[in-house]
């Protein structure tokens, strides 16, 4: 089976350290390599454009594939997202000269004003300029869309913005959102029958179970026979609690499973109902 993954870019080290955190290694370091074997038995890595994948799942080259949400849309083709994942999130904003002044896109469209919108993703922005009514050419650029007002080449943009900073420096202000974007995990429409189903099954399981334990932590603590039932009545779980009596002591140990952002008021809560001894564990993954 292949894994199509970017070769370059924002999502690149995100999708290496995903792959890693499944268990699937890459087993070559060297950045010109195209094909990386891995760890898995009969499972390799392609590495390409993020822009390609799309086109190289819907042909077969791969059975699945890891980019943008916005590739996919700008491509075109028939692929199944089957898995959102947790990074890669941005905003493909419409941008304008902050000096122009205008504070939306139908200011531009009711003055009739002709404008040329460089971007790297031409059937996006045909799409959104044809749905804005905006008289509006389409300038196609592979590099950095920002620096194009600037240089006379274009009058604004469409491009990606995660903070904002890089449109601000360059005297850009967004205003509108085009399409929200993230890494998605992508299979050619008819994978639930392909020969490589049950492994898509099995990768998939594990990207999700890695995402889902990302932001869980395991708590462990001792309580006190007399406090057990005031502390498991403000514990939250997955689905219960698990509760063992200690070989020592009329004290029980009980395990659970707490958001990493509910971590503060739950220790709090069952130190001052008797609870002691607690740690909290690093989740690898959550297998649901």
């Amino acid at each position: 089976m292949r894994i199509a993954i970017p070769n370059k870019g924002r999502l690149q080290q995100p999708v290496i350290e995903l792959l890693n955190a499944a268990g699937i290694k890459l087993l070559s370091a060297d950045e010109r390599a195209l094909i990386v074997p891995t760890n898995w038995k009969n499972v390799e890595v392609i590495m390409v454009r993020p822009e390609d994948i799309p086109y190289i799942i819907e042909g077969g080259g791969a059975s699945i594939g890891i980019t943008g949400h916005d590739y996919v849309v700008e491509s075109g083709v028939e692929v199944d997202e089957v898995l959102e994942l947790d990074f890669g999130k941005a905003k493909i904003v419409f941008a304008v000269p902050r000096s122009w002044g205008v504070e939306s896109v139908e200011d531009i469209a009711k003055s009739g004003r002709e404008i040329r919108i460089a971007t790297k993703y031409y059937n996006i922005a045909l799409r959104y300029a044809n749905s804005k009514n905006l008289k509006a050419r389409i300038v196609k650029i592979s590099g950095a869309a920002e620096v194009m007002p600037y240089l006379g080449a274009a009058d604004a943009v469409i491009d990606v913005m995660s903070t904002g900073t890089t449109l601000r420096i360059h005297g850009l202000e967004p205003i509108d959102v085009v399409l929200e974007t993230q890494a998605v995990v992508i299979a050619r429409r008819d994978w639930k029958s392909s020969k490589d189903a049950d492994m898509i099954k099995l990768v998939v399981t594990l990207f999700r179970g890695v995402i889902e334990g990302k932001n869980k932590k395991m708590l462990f603590m001792n309580v006190p026979d007399e406090s057990l039932d005031k502390v498991l009545k403000v514990l939250p779980a997955m689905l219960a609690p698990a509760v063992t009596r200690l070989s020592k002591g009329n004290v029980w140990e009980v395990i659970t499973v707490v958001n990493e952002d509910e971590i503060p008021e739950v220790v709090s809560k069952v130190l001052d109902l008797g609870a002691r001894d607690i740690v909290v564990v690093d989740i690898e993954k959550v297998i649901r």
